[in-house]
């Protein structure tokens, strides 16, 4: 058995061994050493340190077997899936305004973005309703659930879209789309709440339901041949000048600010979840690098981090399952409010800068003209 001197010793060497590798070889990274520290910052933590290279993102902590419930408090040990699937997915109501109001958003790179949002939005809620599910269902029985969900939302597109092609429905349905029934904005909202309630009767996640009804609002509702071009135009309107403001408020009501400043372990935990949103949602950027360049793969990296209204659906739901503490949860959405009011204004002042260093590459690259 180890008497305190030893333990003492060993977390020293371990201490020795990280700042060695940070300052030596600079293998660390600014998350990584706040991770270290906030886990030193607990009672019961002999020793911590980065493991390996430094750049997986991990530490290692020696514990002493009192101190496990805290170190699982702190967010170090407790349902990794969990916040995996919280950092996952990309605010597509922030970023595709953005990205319409820069004139982007039907260009190649516009169009990557909104694709890769789209597919980390749609896992996310399909994985957050498989593993985590307020019923306590098991996995198995998820799955299945979820397979009749997708099942009846394919049937509903089906209606939906056949609806459009008989005469009588869509003569009905075009004259009454700009009267004061507003029936296509009615038939969206009903849409809408169906699917929510369908999901939430099945036991899944009401965001899944709401998730849905848009993509099968979006395909069976193109509008091809431009007869109701108002339409979307008024469900943005709706939905940018009243849900989202209404959501940012609401968010913030909820937002538990003394859970976040109570300790310095938590504040601590705010820029390491940041970063872990920027490596797991800006990192499957260099992807696209061979077809957009550097700078706006950085712009695309930047934008597709950016996330907050998940995550704050997630840490509700996370807080009423157990999964997450209080600290964390108001960490975790912290990290979200910094994405939004940082990685927006840095990709769109880098989008800015790569518009104007344009013109003036082409004016200098243009031959002189023959005289």
């Amino acid at each position: 058995m180890p008497g305190p001197g030893d333990l003492h010793q060993l977390g020293r060497l371990f201490a020795e061994s990280h700042a060695s590798l940070r300052d030596l070889y600079e293998v660390s990274a600014p998350a990584l050493d706040t991770m270290v520290e906030v886990a030193r910052a607990i009672p019961g933590v002999v020793a911590s340190r980065m493991t390996g290279a430094g750049f997986g993102g991990c530490t290692v902590n020696l514990v002493l077997a009192d101190a496990v419930p805290a170190l699982k408090a702190a967010g170090f040990v407790s349902q990794p899936l969990f916040a995996a699937i919280i950092l996952s997915a990309t605010s597509l109501g922030i970023i595709i305004p953005l990205l319409k109001d820069a004139g982007e958003s039907g260009s190649q790179f516009g169009q990557l973005v909104i694709a890769a949002g789209s597919i980390a939005d749609f896992g996310a809620v399909i994985l957050l309703s498989i593993f985590f599910s307020r019923e306590g269902a098991g996995t198995a029985s998820q799955l299945l659930l979820l397979g009749s969900f997708l099942l009846l939302a394919v049937v509903a597109g089906l209606v939906v879209t056949g609806a459009e092609h008989v005469r009588p429905v869509r003569e009905t349905v075009g004259r009454l789309a700009n009267t004061t029934a507003q029936i296509r904005v009615r038939g969206a909202f009903l849409l809408m709440i169906a699917f929510a309630a369908l999901a939430q009767g099945l036991g899944l996640e009401v965001i899944l339901g709401a998730f849905a009804a848009g993509a099968i609002l979006k395909l069976a509702d193109r509008d091809e041949e431009m007869l109701h071009p108002e339409f979307r135009t008024k469900l943005e309107a709706v939905g940018y000048g009243v849900f989202i403001p209404v959501f940012f408020v609401t968010s913030g009501l909820r937002f538990d600010l003394h859970a976040l400043v109570s300790s310095t372990s938590t504040l601590a935990r705010v820029p390491v979840f940041l970063f872990a949103l920027l490596l797991v949602r800006g990192l499957p950027a260099l992807l696209y690098r061979a077809e957009l360049g550097s700078r706006r793969t950085l712009v695309a990296g930047l934008l597709q981090a950016t996330s907050l209204p998940f995550i704050v659906a997630a840490t509700m739901i996370g807080l009423d399952l157990g999964l997450v503490t209080e600290a964390n949860a108001a960490a975790f959405i912290a990290a979200g409010l910094l994405s939004v009011l940082v990685f927006p204004l840095l990709a769109l002042t880098l989008l800015d800068r790569g518009s104007d260093a344009s013109p003036a590459a082409a004016s200098t690259s243009a031959p002189a003209p023959v005289t």
